[in-house]
């Protein structure tokens, strides 16, 4: 196991340990509320931190994600305020590039990243990731009895575990920009990427939205195939119920 990976872990543990030192100060935890952000939608805008410059030339600016989650709240009784949020949810990563290409069923040991500026390629190229993850945070409320009409703000971290990625391509193009055949290729593998993730994660807002922010500790790559890459994500939050 990595330092990074180690430090990471330390830092999802800290996390917990402190929400159980809460737990433990307040023994009589209050039943779930009628309301409390127990669905959570994001919209982001996606970005690769990390990557050289070759590669980060040749992502469109348009790059985004999608999350949703289904959360529990637990509210402490002697600090209503506070709470400590848990669950299980999904996200969905888009990187979009511009005459390029990612070999991710690629023969080698490393992933190769392909420029085609001079060749055939795609008009429009993506390459997705999709998790199940666990999130975790705890969460302040500055009115919990009316959380539709509250300041909020939460920090936290998410473990995540790899079910899809591939790339996907849109209507091949010869080198001068015309279109050559108008069809979608799809390739699937898990190989190069690393199939665990442990982000950390923010959130700040009012009512039912927030802005957040989450920060991927470990990379999208396996060491040793491609550079360090960690995913970055920055958008608005949707929550409810």
């Amino acid at each position: 196991m990595s330092i990074k990976i180690k430090k990471t872990l330390a830092l999802l543990f800290l996390i917990i340990f402190s929400g159980n030192i809460l737990f433990a100060q307040n023994k009589d935890v209050n039943k779930i509320p009628p309301s409390g952000d127990h669905f959570m939608l994001q919209i982001s805008s996606d970005q690769w931190l990390g990557a050289p410059d070759s590669i980060n030339s040749r992502i469109k600016g348009l790059s985004r994600g999608f999350n949703a989650y289904i959360m529990l709240n637990k509210t402490f009784k002697k600090s209503p305020s506070y709470s400590i949020g848990f669950g299980l949810g999904i996200s969905n990563s888009n990187i979009y590039f511009d005459k390029y290409a990612v070999e991710i069923k690629g023969p080698g040991n490393n992933l190769l990243f392909k420029d085609l500026e001079k060749t055939e390629r795609f008009k429009k190229y993506k390459m997705a990731t999709t998790f199940v993850e666990v999130p975790l945070e705890l969460r302040y409320s500055s009115k919990p009895e009316t959380p539709n009409k509250s300041f909020k703000v939460a920090i936290g971290g998410k473990f995540g575990l790899l079910v899809n990625s591939h790339t996907k391509g849109k209507n091949l193009l010869d080198n001068t920009g015309r279109t050559i055949n108008e069809y979608t290729e799809k390739i699937t593998s898990k190989r190069y990427f690393n199939t665990t993730r442990i982000s950390a994660t923010a959130r700040v807002g009012y009512g039912n939205f927030s802005i957040f922010g989450s920060y991927a500790l470990t990379g999208i790559f396996k060491n040793n195939v491609a550079a360090d890459i960690n995913l970055l994500q920055v958008g608005l939050t949707i929550s409810g119920l």
